[in-house]
């Protein structure tokens, strides 16, 4: 490993080194697994204040003012002042969001529930689920009627650069 990646690699290291600051939103649970129905290891009042200590899709593991350790969802945490965001996402994290990325742009995904890699690596086409969806479909005319009954007015928005 040349020097350049060294320093790099330690300059990361720092940056992601470190418990962060931050409160609970509302009650919740904390989780001993990053899961909806792993046990819960104890309830977390609105306010609480945590520590956060690692975090892994829409979950981030805390440490609570009495020491207990656990997940809790990550879309539950405010960071310590206003307009904060957590110390992993320096201009470090972010470069290299933009050149894992392509975009400087902030986003947040949590995943998609219930589905792991595996799943979508050997998803196949269901026709008869598919068929079942077109059965929800609405006509122009039942959509326009919709929004005449809920007096909605039409609004051009223009299509994000790259869409069909």
């Amino acid at each position: 490993m040349n020097r350049t990646a060294v320093a790099i690699a330690v300059m990361l290291a720092s940056c992601l080194a470190g418990a962060e600051p931050a409160t609970v939103l509302r009650p919740t649970e904390l989780k001993k697994e990053p899961a909806s129905d792993a046990p819960t290891l104890a309830p977390l009042a609105e306010k609480s204040k945590v520590e956060v200590l690692e975090r892994k899709g829409g979950w981030t593991r805390v440490k609570t003012e009495s020491g207990a350790e656990g997940w809790m969802k990550m879309l539950l945490l405010r960071y310590a002042g206003p307009g904060a965001s957590p110390k992993s996402d320096s201009g470090v994290t972010q470069a290299l969001d933009t050149a894992r990325g392509g975009t400087s742009s902030a986003a947040a995904t949590t995943g998609v529930r219930g589905l792991d890699p595996d799943m979508l690596a050997n998803a196949r086409p269901n026709p008869a689920e598919l068929k079942k969806m077109e059965g929800f479909a609405v006509t122009r005319e039942s959509a326009a009627g919709f929004a005449a009954s809920a007096n909605l007015q039409p609004q051009k928005i223009a299509y994000p650069k790259g869409a069909p």
